[in-house]
């Protein structure tokens, strides 16, 4: 049954709903579906599940984008209406002929939609009658009767079925032969003669057709002396002492061995002598603004026009495209779109984001410019591109305030410690940009704590340990095979007690696919219930970095104890400096969790570390 079907503008007015339905909706469906789907570009979906206590429904939407009016139709997830897309395109087919923008109730339109409803539900109901057809019942029942008679024919008349590179295998390819003459997959012939003959060789052997082993045989035989040979000389050739490479001399001089070796000294009581570099480093780049420089957009329009020429598309004349242009487009259709979509999918993919999101986003272009007249002196690409642009834009700024120094400040009016935790697979880089935050946060006068709670991998200890003295900030640690969601906990209460304003929570690097691992952390996260989890992610990622975020996501709700499961609330993309322009990473990453990128790693020292300029992603991405 259908629960609700609502009319509504995009600037959020509500013209009609039904009233003949009236049923109180649980939760916030459409509240929703617009925050989470049509303002995040993901209008491109079929259909929105949402989740509510005790209801779960299915919404579908369609536009109609010249009018800028939205059409929703909510209905029970358990329910397969099919007659909802149909009826909301005759509604919106409907409503468009009585639409006045200078209306903003429509009780007229209730006859309307109830005669609507009706003609959509007789519908449904002779497609679903044709599809119960007797007809393609008894086909079924005759197909597996020759199959059965196939089955019978072969048993007793195995003998004449013919053999196909013999043996077993193939009799299982063919099938057996029925009375008919045909097999299952296969012909077979009639006459016992030609089933006998295969090429020109007799089946009497179970290798016919097969390949001649004695040729194999002979072809090894010839080049087998000159291999064995060769392998000799190489294995005489081998020298028996390891050869170690000699510094190269450029002349004649004495030259002076430079120490390599920057390990630091130890001292008669075992402790080893760490230079403290904390004030040494300078200005983090996280406060320095970046300045982007921006070329002119005419420039910017001929290179696509360039690379957007395709030698296959026949190109309009001049006279008519020059009409075009002047009195523009009376509506935009898909075909129109195509081609440009097309070439900005594949720019997108260049630029290393993932394919799934590259072809999501367009879809949601194409939803959101379909039906809309084509102003005057514009192109096409141009418009896409516009409508692209602004949709990145509004996917990569975030949807609420990334100011960790506000919140830490907050938490410590309150007299609690900031707890950070730093979760990702291995090898990303997540003790050393903990490192980074940890200076940057020192600069603004805030004192910081680390935890090593990475009781996993060998050495990780002692990484976070010299990241502390180098910083001159305190460590709190337990040794190996411990707990970590104890070492967390008895962390966050030595920073209470110490008057700590950050914790940063160090964990081990684990594949999302890792379930032990991953239940750890659930479980981390559960009992410290900490104030931010970063996700710390490669910018090298591309289709990848999908498959991390989503299942990280997925297995933190799965595996939470808690109804309302704590997810990923924000993101640090490590080395950035290593991709050009390859920068499709963060877009990725940004669509499919809904979290901000808050950090960008872009070096080896503690000062790289820097904010996300999303309209530099963004011009990169569409140059």
């Amino acid at each position: 049954m259908l629960e609700q079907l609502l009319i509504f503008t995009r600037g959020g007015l509500i013209l009609w709903t039904c009233k003949e339905l009236g049923n109180a909706l649980k939760g916030s469906p459409i509240d929703t579906l617009i925050r989470s789907c049509l303002l995040e570009e993901r209008s491109g979906a079929a259909s929105y599940h949402y989740d509510a206590p005790g209801a779960s429904y299915t919404l579908k939407w369609t536009f109609r984008n010249e009018l800028g009016i939205v059409f929703v139709a909510v209905y029970q997830r358990i329910l397969h209406l099919l007659y909802v897309e149909d009826l909301l395109a005759k509604v919106k087919r409907e409503f468009s002929l009585v639409y006045d923008p200078k209306r903003t109730a429509y009780p007229d339109f209730d006859e309307t939609f109830r005669q609507l409803k009706m003609e959509a539900l007789a519908r449904a109901e002779d497609l679903k009658r044709s599809n119960l057809n007797p007809v393609a019942g008894n086909a079924k029942k005759q197909v597996q009767g020759h199959n059965k008679l196939g089955f019978e024919g072969g048993n007793k008349k195995s003998g004449s079925v013919a053999k196909s590179g013999g043996g077993a295998d193939g009799d299982d390819a063919n099938g057996w032969k029925m009375e008919n003459g045909h097999a299952k997959g296969s012909f077979v012939a009639k006459d016992a003669n030609l089933s006998s003959v295969v090429n020109g060789r007799e089946n009497g052997s179970p290798n016919v057709g097969a390949f001649d082993v004695h040729k194999l045989q002979k072809l090894r035989a010839k080049g087998g002396g000159k291999k064995t040979d060769t392998v000799a000389k190489a294995s005489k050739a081998e020298p028996n002492k390891k050869i170690t490479k000699k510094n190269r001399v450029w002349d004649d001089a004495a030259t002076k061995e430079t120490k390599l070796d920057f390990t630091d000294n130890v001292g008669e009581d075992g402790d080893r002598n760490i230079d403290f570099v904390a004030a040494d480093q300078g200005e983090s780049m996280m406060d320095k603004e970046e300045i982007v420089s921006s070329e002119s957009e005419e420039e910017e329009e001929q290179e696509d026009a360039g690379k957007n020429r395709k030698p296959h598309v026949k190109s309009k004349g001049w006279f008519s495209s020059m009409f075009q242009s002047i009195a523009g487009k009376a509506n935009l259709e898909k075909s129109d779109l195509e081609p440009a979509l097309i070439a900005l999918k594949d720019r997108l993919m260049t630029k290393n984001v993932a394919e799934e999101i590259a072809e999501k986003l367009c879809e949601s272009v194409a939803a959101s410019l379909e039906g809309k007249k084509l102003a005057s002196f514009t192109r096409v690409s141009s418009t896409v591109q516009a409508a692209m642009e602004e949709a990145l834009l509004r996917i990569l700024t975030p949807r609420r305030s990334i100011d960790i120094l506000r919140d830490v400040h907050a938490a410590k009016e309150q007299r609690k410690p900031y707890v950070v935790v730093f979760v990702g697979v291995n090898g990303v880089g997540k003790s050393t940009n903990l490192a980074k935050v940890a200076y940057w946060l020192l600069q603004h006068n805030v004192s910081v704590m680390m935890a090593a709670c990475d009781t996993f991998r060998s050495g990780a200890v002692e990484q976070l340990r010299t990241h502390a003295r180098r910083l001159q900030i305190p460590i709190f640690e337990k040794g190996y095979e411990k707990d970590p969601a104890v070492v967390a906990k008895e962390a966050i209460q030595e920073a209470s007690r110490n008057g700590s304003d950050v914790v940063l929570v160090d964990t081990a690097g684990r594949m999302q696919d890792n379930e032990p691992l991953m239940r750890a952390l659930s479980k981390l996260i559960y009992l410290n219930n900490p104030d931010l989890v970063l996700f710390v992610g490669e910018a090298l990622v591309g289709n990848d970095a999908v498959d991390q975020l989503s299942k990280f996501n997925q297995k933190l709700s799965d595996l939470s104890a808690s109804a309302n499961p704590r997810l990923i609330d924000g993101i640090l993309l490590t080395k950035f400096d290593t991709i050009d322009d390859k920068v499709g990473a963060a877009l990725s990453m940004v669509y499919i969790s809904g979290a901000p990128v808050m950090f960008v790693g872009c070096g080896q020292s503690y000062t790289d570390l820097k904010k996300l300029n999303v309209k530099s992603i963004v011009k990169t991405l569409l140059k």
